[in-house]
């Protein structure tokens, strides 16, 4: 519904000014503010001007208008005698025959909230502007707005040039408030330089820390091949000589002499256990283990371990149990590095069982891509918290055992990389007081490749059993939905809730891959991605972008080209958090392993 304010006719520019000075005066009954006021009258200004320089004069009508839908606006409809307007996009482009840009029309569509234009060749131009009336103003009723027409009508226009030292003030008003403005986007862009600064001087510190600590790493590493390799001889002479005593090659001992020399065979054999370890650790660290790769059957590997464990198995309570298995198909790979993982995964089983069983057995996963070895035991079981610390170097779990139980801590570290070596990994399922049972997963046949690479690689092999994901989103829910697809599986979940905590964690936590939102009020999503690239401790993890917004432009779809894989939260399912993650970190599936 429209309702008519005051019309005028346009002629000449007289009439020009009158229609700018109603136009103010008419946005002030509005109540809108001194801003929204200049802008209107400017915008009339310039439709006016074209009217009567280019239409030969016309009229313009104020007007309330109201639909249902929509918010309340004020209407200003110019129409003019001319000649039209063909192409309007075409007629406002480009310069006038002065030379001058044509900025009139153009400006009265920005100013606007809307801009409706009407032509044809001899019917002349009808150019309708519109803006939303301020939410503070009363309801327009109609005594409101017949109260409007009565102060409308009362109003007079001023002489021309009263009307120019408004417009003055205006322009020193508007030039005030730019001025304002320029200062305040000095002090940001000053502040966020700083910011950069900081930034950049952060990262450049962890770079060095990060080097000091390779560095380090380094040292060690050489230091204990050293050491350890020199330990070798003094301790095969402890060996040898203790062997030379319990045997009586030099005569009979007493009963108190055999104890004592037994005591020192015992911890001789522990020492050079921990030294082997040591070295096979740093090997598998320096990429100069070398893979004998050849096929064989389960049925031969279990003998061997039948084979082993029957001398040393003493403990009347406990069951040692190695399944024969069905038919299985033969293994292509590293059967003494297979073999040498499940001694240590048995061995640990017997030494924290003091009753109940141990029981070995292989098949096949759903895929049929893995075989699945399996250590069941009825010990005392490790706590949830614990199940990825075991996997660390020279960490040992307490408990009610360790007077008589004696270990290094390097045997399950020592199995989970060698593991990772076969294309592989373990996984433990434990409670307190509830047994143990850890699964070596590897593939059928091991890449080739893999195995001529481990002779020169200078990293660790990636393990195939992804243990740590690392999810940057600031939203909470979505964090613990997430999470959720991710608690039954072998996954340690991180979180950080903005992209500069994201960050930081992962250059410190080293994920296996992360989960990262776009949203976030810190930082965008591909900034993060761009920096996580960017930085040589992390451009290798896969990232995941996990969003809910659609990628339409051209532009995004680039930067989002740099993230291995895009999961739409609108899509989020448990098969579809570990399929994705599987296939950017190249993991053949495994549904008996992720469910285990």
């Amino acid at each position: 519904m429209k309702h008519s304010l005051l019309e005028l006719e346009l002629a000449n520019d007289r009439d020009m000014i009158a229609a700018r000075q109603r136009a103010r005066q008419v946005s002030a009954l509005l109540d809108f503010d001194a801003q929204d006021q200049v802008r209107i009258a400017t915008a009339v200004s310039e439709v006016a001007r074209n009217a009567v320089r280019h239409g030969g004069g016309g009229r313009i009508e104020f007007a309330l208008e109201e639909d249902g839908g929509r918010k309340p606006a004020l209407s200003i409809s110019v129409a003019d005698n001319g000649p039209g307007i063909a192409d309007f996009e075409t007629a406002i482009s480009g310069t006038t025959s002065s030379g001058e840009p044509k900025l009139g029309l153009v400006t009265a569509r920005r100013l606007m909230d809307d801009f409706e234009i009407k032509s044809a060749p001899r019917l002349g131009t009808a150019i309708t502007l519109r803006k939303h009336v301020p939410r503070r103003i009363e309801p327009l009723t109609r005594a409101r707005i017949e109260a409007l027409g009565r102060a409308v009508a009362a109003h007079r226009t001023s002489d021309a040039g009263v009307e120019m030292q408004q417009q003055n003030r205006d322009l020193l008003r508007s030039l005030e408030e730019l001025r304002l403005r320029q200062e305040e986007l000095t002090r940001l862009n000053a502040e966020l330089e700083d910011t950069n600064r900081g930034v950049m001087a952060l990262y450049s510190e962890l770079d060095e820390r990060a080097a000091h600590l390779r560095s380090a790493d380094e040292t060690k590493t050489r230091f204990l091949s050293s050491v350890s390799h020199e330990f070798r001889t003094p301790v095969n002479s402890i060996l040898a000589l203790s062997k030379i005593l319990l045997h009586r090659l030099d005569g009979e001992l007493t009963s108190e002499q055999e104890r004592q020399v037994k005591y020192i065979f015992q911890a001789a054999e522990q020492l050079s256990t921990l030294i082997d370890d040591l070295l096979d650790l740093r090997k598998v660290e320096a990429g100069k283990i070398q893979l004998r790769v050849e096929t064989f059957t389960v049925t031969d590997l279990f003998a061997a371990l039948r084979g082993m464990f029957k001398p040393l198995f003493v403990n009347d309570n406990v069951a040692l149990a190695i399944d024969e298995p069905d038919e299985l198909p033969a293994l292509y790979t590293d059967q003494g590095k297979v073999a040498q993982i499940l001694r240590n995964l048995v061995s640990n089983a017997l030494k924290f069982t003091t009753r109940g069983s141990v029981r070995v057995s292989c098949r096949l996963s759903q895929g049929e891509q893995l075989m699945l070895f399996e250590v069941v035991d009825t010990g005392i079981g490790i706590a949830p918290e614990n199940h990825r610390r075991i996997f660390d170097e020279f960490s040992q779990v307490e408990n009610p055992l360790q007077t008589s139980v004696k270990g290094t801590g390097l045997g399950l570290p020592l199995s989970q990389r060698l593991a990772g070596l076969l294309g592989g990994g373990i996984e433990i399922r434990s409670a307190l007081g509830q047994g143990s049972t850890f699964t070596l997963a590897i593939p059928l046949r091991i890449d080739g490749e893999r195995g001529a690479a481990a002779l020169v690689s200078s990293e660790p092999a990636t393990p195939m059993a992804l243990d740590r994901v690392l999810i940057i989103d600031d939203n909470e829910i979505e964090r613990y939905a997430l999470r959720q697809f991710l608690s039954t599986s072998r996954y340690e979940v991180i979180e950080a809730t903005g992209g500069y905590e994201g960050l930081r964690l992962a250059r410190q936590a080293r994920p296996d891959v992360i989960f990262l939102d776009l949203m976030m009020p810190d930082v965008h999503g591909f900034q993060v991605l761009e920096m996580l690239k960017a930085i040589e401790d992390t451009r290798r993890i896969p990232v995941v972008l996990f969003t809910s917004q659609r990628l339409e432009s051209a532009d995004d779809r680039e930067r989002a080209a740099a993230a291995d894989a895009l999961l739409m939260k609108s899509e989020l399912s448990r098969d579809s958090v570990v399929e994705t993650m599987h296939r950017v970190c190249g993991v053949a599936e495994a549904d008996d392993v992720r469910n285990t």
